[in-house]
């Protein structure tokens, strides 16, 4: 009796362990996405030009790729919630001095906000990580994408209070971009505040493989990238990001510069955003019951289908776009649940928190890269261009992948 009573308490605290982790991510996805919508216009506002408006956006990624890494490498040591309320508080900052930037006209300021942002976003995306490692292996993935569609509450209202909070930035004096970046430091110091205070104890602590603090220096992260299942990760993950960023960074703009308001923008991205986590949770139990590869697979054939639709259809018209773009987001959400899914498993428990935010950091990394070139092809030459491209992109991430599709997952690194 008193086994099954533990066992019952330790399911509770699971169930509320995740919850928390789910609000604060919600909270973390609309202040990332009301800001990133906005700071490509901001960066144009700002310099009078489109060339650089990916700049924003890519560096709040690389703000992302190098947060990955730095709050990965005390878990072992802390924990998990230390990392995760760092990532918050730096975030906070980074809205603040985002907000200045207006107020000064300055460009470097603006993207040192948005790198102090995007290391605050990394703390959302390794929260699913915490999420995961609590339940057994078979059910990671269910576990990962129920976290992962917190962002569904973001995709929702970060576009939808660019309108209203632009009012109160005008009524404050800066421009109506800037409050995009009020929307960010409200959420995230409630996030702040959520995780310091509930996220009691540490998500780590319930950890089902936890690693043996006696095992000495830890293992070298090398072996394990040479791993079948962690190549098909790192694939899936880094070629469903470059291409959904493409296409995603450049749409305000296309839609912008036709004429069209705030209002349809934060429609479309609304659209893109529910994409990419609303289904989260099946994309999750389909990675658990069909397997990672096929739904990766799946989520590349999407993408494709997406990049040619916004390529060849009417894409001023915006009910197509916010077809096009929807799916774009779930063809991004079916690679990076499944990919994420493989890193959960098939490694030693003494180097997976390492292993998943070195994969993070590259495909953060590959990310910005993909944000600077779409402003840059953009303003070259067209939406429609950056789209074939984005096409063109998946064929060799799809061959690593089918190349692999049958490899064993390994255990131990």
């Amino acid at each position: 009796m008193r086994q099954t009573d533990h066992t019952e308490d330790t399911a509770r605290v699971r169930r509320r362990l995740t919850s928390i982790l789910f609000a604060g991510v919600a909270l973390g996805a609309t202040a990332y996405i009301a800001a990133v919508t906005v700071s490509t216009l901001a960066a144009d506002e700002i310099l009078g030009s489109a060339t650089l408006s990916g700049v924003p956006s890519a560096t709040a990624t690389l703000g992302t790729a190098l947060g990955a890494t730095l709050l990965t490498r005390s878990v072992v040591r802390r924990g998990r919630r230390p990392g995760l309320v760092a990532g918050y508080a730096t975030g906070v900052i980074g809205c603040v001095l985002a907000i200045a930037a207006f107020g000064v006209a300055s460009f470097p300021l603006l993207l040192l906000g948005m790198a102090l942002l995007g290391l605050g976003n990394a703390s959302n995306h390794l929260a699913r990580y915490a999420a995961a490692e609590m339940y057994p292996e078979d059910r990671r993935g269910a576990a990962l994408g129920l976290v992962v569609w917190a962002g569904t509450v973001g995709s929702v209202l970060g576009p939808a209070l660019l309108q209203p909070s632009g009012r109160v930035a005008l009524d404050m004096g800066r421009s109506e971009l800037a409050g995009g970046f009020l929307v960010g430091l409200v959420f995230l110091a409630v996030a702040l505040g959520l995780y310091i205070i509930v996220l009691r104890p540490d998500p780590a602590t319930l950890a089902l493989d936890r690693p043996d603090p006696e095992q000495g220096a830890p293992a070298a992260l090398g072996p394990a990238f040479r791993l079948p299942m962690v190549r098909v990760a790192l694939t899936a993950m880094i070629a469903g990001q470059v291409v959904m960023v493409m296409i995603m960074t450049s749409t305000p703009l296309h839609i912008h510069h036709h004429g069209s308001d705030l209002g349809i923008v934060g429609l479309v991205m609304s659209a893109h955003t529910l994409g990419m986590f609303a289904l989260s949770p099946l994309t999750g139990r389909l990675a658990d019951r069909w397997g990672a590869i096929r739904v990766i697979l799946l989520g590349m054939a999407l993408l494709g289908l997406s990049a040619f639709g916004a390529a060849a259809g009417p894409s001023e018209s915006t009910p197509w776009l916010v077809a096009v773009l929807f799916a774009l987001g779930y063809g991004w959400n079916l690679a990076f649940v499944a990919g994420s899914s493989l890193l959960t498993v098939g490694v030693g428990s003494e180097i997976r928190s390492r292993l998943q935010g070195r994969v993070d950091s590259l495909t953060w990394g590959s990310s910005a890269l993909a944000s600077v070139s779409s402003g840059v092809i953009y303003q070259a030459s067209d939406y429609t261009m950056i789209s074939m491209i984005g096409l063109l992109l998946l064929a060799v991430p799809a061959f690593v992948v089918l190349r692999n599709r049958k490899a064993p997952l390994a255990v131990g690194a």
